[in-house]
């Protein structure tokens, strides 16, 4: 079984934004077949880089503008995140980006899965939107199925 964390990003400040910390706390609520650490990375992503070198899979869950309906999931791995990357997408996204390419020259290269969430609306309120806190059942799915799939 590999050593694996999820990390949830986000500024929960921002409504949708915070998706991946609101997610992080149901998680915490969750039974996993097998052992996971469950992180709150908040906006702070640079301060990441120890879980990208101390686990061989990160799983990183966070908003992503990838131009669908909001609520769409997307599980990405880096290099496609390339493609997703538009002019608004938000600092964490390139930062994922950024920490990867520090752990890899620090010879560590985890498997890193990128659980996207399509914003329906980013502003200042620190409550998801009816869309996104639907979607919550199917991203604790997709998030279950992907650590319990080692």
């Amino acid at each position: 079984m590999k050593k694996q964390c999820v990390i949830g990003i986000g500024n929960i400040l921002l409504r949708d934004d915070g998706i991946g910390v609101h997610l992080i706390s149901e998680l915490l609520k969750e039974k996993f077949k097998c052992d996971v650490d469950l992180i709150d990375g908040g906006t702070s992503t640079f301060d990441l880089l120890g879980y990208f070198i101390d686990n061989e899979k990160v799983i990183v869950v966070d908003s992503l503008k990838g131009g669908h309906e909001p609520g769409t999931i997307y599980r990405i791995t880096p290099e496609e995140l390339g493609t997703y990357i538009k002019a608004n997408s938000s600092l964490h996204d390139v930062q994922v980006f950024d920490i990867l390419k520090q752990a890899k020259l620090m010879g560590h290269n985890p498997e890193v899965i990128i659980i996207g969430v399509e914003p329906y609306e980013i502003f200042y309120d620190m409550e998801l939107s009816p869309t996104l806190k639907n979607e919550i059942p199917n991203i604790i799915r997709i998030v279950k199925e992907e650590i319990e799939s080692e």
